[in-house]
């Protein structure tokens, strides 16, 4: 419930008049970029920090300006331009997606929170995002940014749970203001309050516009003195190696034998679990029986005779 001591419209006005005067300048809200290029920006700002996916953004939009383009390129090439983002599956749920734009839509980004959501690897967050800062309409965006601050700033907790609830698409949609082009605005200020003041470790609630409002900073609790979750290991893991076997085969202009992916990493069953897995995830196709390559990067590979 929202504390007698904050109006929903003066929560969301303060917010707002903040991120007016104090956002980020990111290119992806410029005004006139279009459904395209934000929903390429919200895939890839997904566990990726801001600064490296800005020139990700930039390079991948100078190739595939449209959809179309994209939906015309092969799934090797789109795990080629991810480069070194991480979670490349998302660059073939993104060509996905654009090859089902295409398809069910004529390729142009559809602006209908239903159509969004049924569009291959766009979920929750997704949709919503692209429908509020594409198309200025009024949906709760929630990510983690934002879960923390309606946490703190309604219901006085210190902090938000591991993961979004339908709860916290309610508590968020009950602060948005009821005019929607305002409400698209008030979820970007949402996100960029919990990115930049209402952080995790150490808030800065002396400069935070809804210090005064806040039931959280009312409450006089403080911030949880460890992290909630604990912070993944990447050395060593089949991560790392995934990410040493993609390395190799985006470099290739052919198909890779065995014995060069072989040399990366010197666990051959750790190996054979990572190359097994990135098969699995539809990232890497086996040619023959001794190579592999990037998913469609070549010829089609021939079906074997019964």
């Amino acid at each position: 419930m929202i504390g007698s001591a904050m109006s929903k419209p003066t929560f969301a006005t303060l917010v707002s008049r903040w991120y007016e005067r104090n956002a980020r300048d990111l290119p992806w809200r410029e005004p006139g970029v279009d459904a395209w290029a934000i929903l390429v920006s919200e895939v890839m700002l997904q566990q990726t920090p801001v600064v490296r996916v800005l020139p990700a953004w930039e390079a991948w939009l100078a190739r595939w300006p449209v959809p179309a383009a994209l939906a015309e390129d092969t799934p090797a090439e789109a795990i080629r331009m991810w480069g070194r983002l991480g979670y490349p599956r998302r660059a073939v749920r993104l060509r996905d997606c654009a090859v089902a734009i295409v398809e069910r839509h004529g390729g142009a980004v559809p602006d209908r929170l239903d159509q969004l959501l049924a569009l291959p690897g766009v979920g929750t967050y997704t949709a919503r995002a692209v429908a509020a800062f594409a198309y200025g309409q009024r949906h709760p965006v929630v990510d983690t940014n934002v879960r923390r601050v309606v946490c703190r700033a309604v219901a006085g907790e210190p902090d938000a749970g591991p993961a979004t609830r339908p709860a916290d698409l309610v508590a968020t949609e009950e602060l948005l203001p009821a005019e929607p082009a305002a409400a698209a605005l008030a979820s970007a200020a949402f996100m960029e309050l919990g990115a930049m003041i209402c952080t995790a470790r150490a808030p800065r609630c002396a400069i935070c516009p809804v210090e005064s409002v806040c039931a959280w900073r009312a409450s006089g609790q403080e911030a949880p003195a460890g992290p909630t979750r604990r912070p993944q290991r990447y050395a060593g893991t089949d991560r790392q190696v995934r990410g040493l076997l993609l390395a190799v085969l985006r470099e290739a202009t052919g198909p890779v034998p065995h014995q060069r992916l072989d040399q990366v990493w010197p666990d051959d069953v750790q190996r054979a679990r990572a190359l097994a897995g990135l098969v699995t995830d539809g990232l890497v196709e086996p040619v023959g029986e001794e190579s592999f390559r990037l998913l469609g990067d070549g010829p089609p590979i021939p079906l074997p005779h019964p």
